[in-house]
């Protein structure tokens, strides 16, 4: 049946039997005939066809969704036998966010090679669309981001830690003389955030909505240049951390953002599929969660 659920996903996605079945490399009769043996050993019908179009029936999407994460997971048990029965040291891949600055990572990482190291380890950073798509696809066993999404019981999210929200910006502004600043006052100055082209809108919205940020955007590759802009006076850089970084040459000033008189955070999750077949992810997240350091009991965001 595997098979015949891979040409059924074929023909969904290319929405055509012909594009389908060249995908596939079956005649189009084949796989027509495939589908219609899938359906009777369903017993349902899966597509409703109309003249030469197509679409799915309620069971059918149903059944598409579904299909998709078997198809995946049977994949990677394939892989993993494969893996096992040839001897090959085995694979664990972490996705990290690419603006992550925190030491608790590498410190992980070390004591993990430390206790397994015949595990072949491979690093990956992203945006938070980009690591989900990892996570997704399988391309990650495990990513640390933010929580963004409402919570699936297809993933496991494991609650890392909390970290306080900053305006990153230079010395040479009049504001970095603050302890901490609104979304209002920062208004007049672009807020620097780090995205792909391609999901500069996602970005956007969620510094928008989760944010409050008020004004124009300017996005930066990666981290290094996000700085340099800041210190070039082109604009703040939203960035959170635990402890602030020292920075002996005060070329730029951290100043705590707040949301209604509260400090405004970022939380912390490792994320990972809830049938994965390997078992390193919650040991990880635990040993991850371990070098983050104890969050203070925040007194100014308590309703005493």
């Amino acid at each position: 049946m595997i098979r015949q659920l891979k040409y059924f996903q074929a023909v969904v996605r290319c929405q055509n039997f012909t594009e389908a079945a060249e995908e596939c490399y079956i005649s189009q009769s084949a796989i027509s005939q495939q589908i219609q043996s899938l359906e009777k050993e369903l017993g349902v019908e899966l597509l409703k066809r109309e003249k030469r179009r197509f679409y799915l029936t309620p069971a059918g999407e149903f059944f598409y969704k579904k299909s998709l994460i078997i198809v995946n997971d049977f994949d990677h048990i394939c892989e993993e036998t494969i893996r096992i029965a040839k001897g090959a040291a085995p694979g664990f891949t972490i996705g990290y966010l690419k603006y992550y600055r925190g030491k608790e990572l590498q410190q992980a990482i070390a004591e993990f090679r430390i206790k397994y190291p015949k595990v072949s380890l491979q690093i990956l950073n992203g945006t938070h669309e980009e690591l989900y798509e990892y996570l997704r696809t399988g391309k990650a066993d495990i990513v640390i981001s933010d929580l963004r999404r409402a919570p699936s019981d297809q993933y496991v999210n494991y609650y890392l830690t909390k970290e306080a929200f900053h305006a990153e910006i230079t010395a040479q502004n009049p504001l970095a003389q603050l302890t901490s600043v609104t979304m209002d006052e920062l208004k007049n100055i672009p807020c620097i955030i780090i995205s792909p082209k391609e999901e500069e809108k996602h970005e956007e919205s969620f510094y928008r909505e989760y944010m409050g940020v008020k004004s124009d955007f300017i996005f930066a590759d990666s981290l290094e240049e996000a700085h340099l802009m800041v210190v070039s006076g082109k604009g703040f850089m939203p960035i959170e951390f635990s402890a602030e970084p020292v920075n002996k040459d005060s070329v730029v000033s951290y100043i705590s953002i707040l949301w209604q008189n509260k400090q405004l955070y970022r939380e912390y999750y490792a994320f990972w599929r809830a049938n994965a077949v390997k078992n390193y992810m919650g040991e990880f997240a635990v040993l991850l969660k371990k070098h983050f350091p104890v969050e203070p009991l925040d007194i100014k965001n308590l309703n005493l």
